[in-house]
């Protein structure tokens, strides 16, 4: 049976349409013609008409006629089907047309009537897709704008009072206070950074350079890089990797989504505490854990923490970050086509669960159940 849902396919059977009418509407208005001038010729021969000239003259009216009377159903026709494809497919892009020039003038709540399923009405599902994206987009850019401004306004604020303070004599620049201002510089860098990797992450140009890895000889570069940090604050460090677990990765960046993890861990766990960095493989993921023994986070903060500059209980603290450091372990992991979870529970610690997949088709990676 044929559907009548793409556009291409209503066309031509109008088209059709119209032709095979055409060509009917001409044949009768010529049988009926024909028809009506024999007639005629018939009963002016029977008066004692002249037979010979009588049939060429009703000849030609019925030719005549005939003609006259189809073109001016043709174009009667003609009309016809050109304000039917005017109003169903003009009219429409039009529309489109209208609302895409609104769009790109900044007006992105305007949307497109689209009803149907024919391809003019998934052109005008798609252009309303744009818009919700282009709106979300614009309402994450002020967001970002408005949380960039927020993060840099502390320590701009906290240096100037500095320097201030410095210059009208109030305080000595003695080796406290400028430690404090280099703690705040050191906060900007670090903003700026995380900024910085948001940004490449977000660009469309963005490409992972994937190739089969040792998990656990990524964890154990960024081990031995946090040990030292994990050793001043007296936070106990293991690894636990019994084997090579292969995947397909990125090491690079696989090292970067650990290291913000790693810091993360570090910030949440007190002194004498422990976080643990194991890595195996499990059904079709390669699974990477950081399990801490941290404050640990509130359930109802738990959907947010991937948010870009949200902290859990929007603490600001000069050895904390800005809140973007799960914000780019998420789209990193992804990038992989990966999962990242997180359980943690109050007083407890915090388990960060990084799912990688394997090697081979991944087409069910993300249907499969986590083991």
């Amino acid at each position: 049976m044929v559907r009548f849902e793409s556009l291409r396919t209503r066309l031509t059977a109008f088209f059709l349409a119209a032709a095979a009418g055409s060509t009917l509407m001409t044949g009768l208005i010529v049988l009926v013609e024909a028809h009506y001038h024999v007639q005629m010729y018939e009963r002016q021969v029977k008066e004692g008409g002249y037979a010979v000239h009588a049939l060429n003259v009703h000849l030609e009216q019925a030719l005549q006629q005939s003609v006259g009377w189809t073109s001016i159903g043709m174009v009667i026709l003609a009309g016809a089907v050109s304000v039917y494809v005017a109003r169903r497919i003009a009219g429409p892009l039009v529309e489109m047309t209208r609302t895409a020039g609104r769009m790109a003038a900044g007006e992105l709540d305007v949307r497109v009537a689209a009803t149907g399923r024919d391809e003019v009405a998934k052109l005008g599902r798609a252009l309303n897709h744009l818009a919700e994206a282009l709106a979300r987009q614009e309402d994450s850019r002020k967001t970002m704008t408005a949380d960039i401004a927020h993060e840099l306004r502390t320590p701009l604020a906290t240096l100037k009072s500095h320097l201030e303070a410095f210059l009208d004599g109030v305080w000595e620049p003695d080796e406290a206070r400028l430690r404090g201002c280099y703690e705040e510089i050191e906060r900007l860098i670090r903003l700026v950074r995380d900024v910085e990797a948001l940004a490449e992450l977000e660009a469309p140009g963005f490409r992972l350079q994937p190739t089969r890895v040792n998990l656990c000889d990524v964890l154990g570069r960024a081990v031995a890089l946090y040990r030292p940090s994990y050793f001043q604050k007296g936070v106990d460090l293991a690894m636990e990797c019994a084997g090579p677990v292969w995947a397909e990765a990125d090491p690079e960046r696989l090292t970067q989504v650990v290291t913000n993890l790693l810091s993360n861990a570090l910030k949440a766990t007190p002194q004498e505490g422990k976080v643990t960095v194991s890595a195996e493989t499990a059904g079709v993921w390669r699974v990477i854990r950081i399990q801490d023994t941290g404050r640990g986070i509130p359930p109802q903060e738990l959907a947010k923490v991937f948010e870009r500059f949200y902290q859990v209980g929007q603490r600001r603290s000069r050895d904390g970050g800005a809140g973007i450091g799960l914000t780019i372990v998420k789209r990193l992991v992804e990038a992989h086509g990966g999962r990242v979870q997180i359980h943690s529970e109050l007083g407890k610690g915090t388990m960060v669960r990084v799912d990688l997949p394997g090697f081979g088709s991944s087409s069910d990676l993300h249907n499969s159940p986590v083991p």
